[in-house]
């Protein structure tokens, strides 16, 4: 029996809380593709797929998970498409997958810039329910100097404007982007900023250098040091003490020496004491060894 395949390019990446959710190509690669210190989806151009291709998924996935009741959309960021784009996919995945009560895709900060809040209502009540946004940091500096595109200014405007809209958000902070000495900094920018905002999930991920990004060779070059990893643990530390909001915590990832979880501000604490524990009892050569292993993320 031969099966229908699904139209998936390049690197196909979705956060963990998503693993039941039914994927769906609605672009490839990144629109942006400047960051300096990212490889995610080296070699990979930014492609947008056409209606009929996903409408032709949209088939399949009806054929085979006809009850499919959350739909993630793939792509380093596909709320780059326009509204009226955006809207074309909503009516799509409500015509072929009735069942479905959300979806949700990646973000870039300057995605949302072109959308009102009344359009983003609109996408909202089309079970558009979240929205994942690698913001990285909120300190000015590092974002110039990572050539993120934007600033905390921007970070602040834009994700209000979701908060107005209803639409749920969780951000990704990069641990240590800053570079050695600006591990503080960027805890203190950050948390001033989320404080004003409403995430629902703050994804906290250490930076991982590979060959294949641009910071890869500021290091060689000895332009760019990294943050070495205690003050990344005390970066991490400051971060959250830093936050006043509810909000919930996923740090288990790979990249992070000491992987936490946890819901704020109940178990902040109980957080804050595991990384007193960890900044005193480990040194500095072995999690320095631990990250040289890290191969892939």
């Amino acid at each position: 029996m031969i099966y229908p395949e699904l139209h998936f390019t390049g690197q196909v990446w979705r956060p963990p809380y998503e693993a039941h959710s039914q994927l769906l190509q609605l672009t490839s690669g990144c629109t942006w593709h400047k960051c300096k210190f990212c490889s995610l989806y080296h070699g990979t151009p930014f492609r947008m797929s056409s209606l009929s291709e996903v409408e032709e998924d949209l088939k399949v996935i009806r054929q085979w998970q006809p009850r499919a009741r959350r739909v993630y959309l793939t792509g380093a960021n596909p709320f780059a498409l326009s509204y009226n784009k955006l809207m074309d996919v909503a009516f799509l995945l409500r015509k072929y997958l009735p069942h479905m009560v959300s979806f949700g895709m990646f973000a870039r900060v300057t995605d949302i810039v072109p959308k009102s809040v009344e359009e983003l209502k609109n996408l909202h009540h089309l079970k558009l329910d979240s929205i994942n946004i690698s913001i990285e940091t909120a300190h000015d500096a590092t974002l110039e100097r990572m050539n993120k595109g934007y600033h905390a200014s921007d970070i602040l405007e834009q994700l209000s404007k979701l908060d107005e809209a209803g639409i749920r958000y969780n951000v990704f902070y990069l641990n240590g982007l800053g570079g050695k000495g600006n591990g503080e900094a960027s805890a203190r920018a950050t948390a001033d900023v989320l404080n004003r905002l409403h995430p629902c999930i703050i994804n906290i991920v250490s930076l991982t250098i590979f060959p294949e990004s641009q910071l890869y060779q500021e290091v060689l070059n000895g332009t760019y040091i990294e943050e070495p990893e205690i003050e990344r643990l005390m970066e991490m530390r400051m971060l959250i003490d830093r936050l006043k909001i509810k909000v919930n915590l996923l740090g288990h990832h790979i990249s992070n020496t000491l992987p936490i979880t946890g819901a704020l501000p109940d178990d902040k604490v109980a957080i804050l004491r595991e990384f007193d524990k960890a900044i005193d009892r480990f040194p500095e050569e072995e999690l320095r060894a631990y990250r040289s292993r890290i191969w892939h993320l």
